[in-house]
């Protein structure tokens, strides 16, 4: 879940009611060296409100921007932020795992950096109609991009049971998943699911009391599990880590930050890899096609400060990762 940005006023202005961006000033510092150079291209693949991009492009004036989101609502809203940059910034879009095409498109062979900042986005969050929200009743949509896909309802109606369980284990990390899912099937066939508090009521309901004693909201780790079937999240991540990194030039840096654990697993098994040396055991010298192709730039995940944490709750789930390209491919 990202952190809270600044939501630009219909005059111009800005509502500065919204924290700034989770750990934005560790981003930079992660992605600076390689950005420093006039000419550098980074890419920030999740766009979101801008926050990241306006903080890249302010600190990084000889940089060109490359900005992915596949949340047309989105795109509006941070175009407005990044107008003041005029060509610098080049909003595209799409879903960060279609990034190869995209700097194809463009005639871009190689970027000296590349940022995510994955999860929901405020605006997503705190926009009623979305329904990515537990804490509020809203129509169970949940598409990052609403031109596409189908919502959480249509998950909810239509799934086997089977296939429900199977998604709220795996990607809500759910251990009720069976008590859940016999509840929504029960409940659906009387009535299809089409708003959240119901939902939210028929979870709280179906869990044990031992289960509603920790963890926050009982309904969180299902909202997070339909969320993330919905948009495709975790395929799409595995495509995009390693596409992201074969687009860096060498010297470039990547930067992921996450915010749960199936995310961060992935991001920290494509990064390990690439840091790895690939060659048969006993050799006297490697050869370069074995080396590492990475450089781990931080150790393990990095965390938010208890600082900023008190300042912005949503950051408190964050883990953040990074690597520097040391070597090009070698087939």
């Amino acid at each position: 879940m990202k952190g809270r940005e600044a939501l630009p006023n219909t005059d111009g202005g800005r509502r500065e009611d919204r924290h700034v961006p989770v750990m934005l000033q560790r981003c930079l510092d992660l992605l600076a060296p390689a950005l420093e150079e006039p000419g550098a291209v980074v890419v920030d693949c999740t766009l979101g409100l801008g926050g990241h991009s306006e903080a890249l492009l302010r600190r990084f004036p000889e940089a060109r921007l490359v900005a992915l989101d596949r949340d047309t609502e989105a795109l509006r809203l941070s175009g407005e932020r990044l107008a003041p940059y005029g060509e610098r910034a080049h909003l595209v879009h799409a879903v960060y795992d279609e990034l190869p095409d995209v700097l194809a498109r463009l005639g871009i062979p190689r970027v000296q950096g590349v940022l995510f900042d994955l999860g929901v986005s405020s605006m997503q969050l705190d926009e009623a109609g979305r329904g990515f929200a537990y804490a509020q009743d809203a129509p169970l949509d949940m598409r990052m991009d609403q031109t596409t896909g189908i919502s959480a309802a249509e998950v909810l109606n239509t799934y086997p049971p089977g296939e429900l369980v199977r998604i709220l284990r795996a990607y809500g990390e759910e251990k009720q998943a069976k008590r859940i899912v016999a509840a929504v099937v029960r409940e659906r066939e009387k009535e299809p699911f089409t708003n959240s508090a119901r939902l939210v009521d028929l979870i709280r309901d179906a869990l044990p009391q031992a289960a509603k004693r920790t963890g926050g909201n009982p309904a969180k780790r299902t909202f997070q599990a339909l969320r993330i079937e919905v948009n495709g999240e975790l395929s799409v991540l595995e495509r995009a880590i390693p596409a992201a990194v074969e687009t860096l030039a060498v010297g470039g840096r990547i930067a992921v930050l996450s915010y749960h654990s199936l995310e961060d697993r992935l991001v920290k098994q494509v990064l390990a890899a690439g840091a790895a040396s690939t060659a048969p055991p006993g050799l006297p010298v490697v050869p370069e096609r074995y080396q590492p192709r990475l450089k781990l730039l931080t150790r393990g995940a990095e965390l938010p400060s208890e600082e900023e944490v008190a300042e912005n709750r949503r950051a408190a789930p964050a883990r953040l990762r990074g690597a520097e390209r040391i070597r090009e491919s070698i087939e």
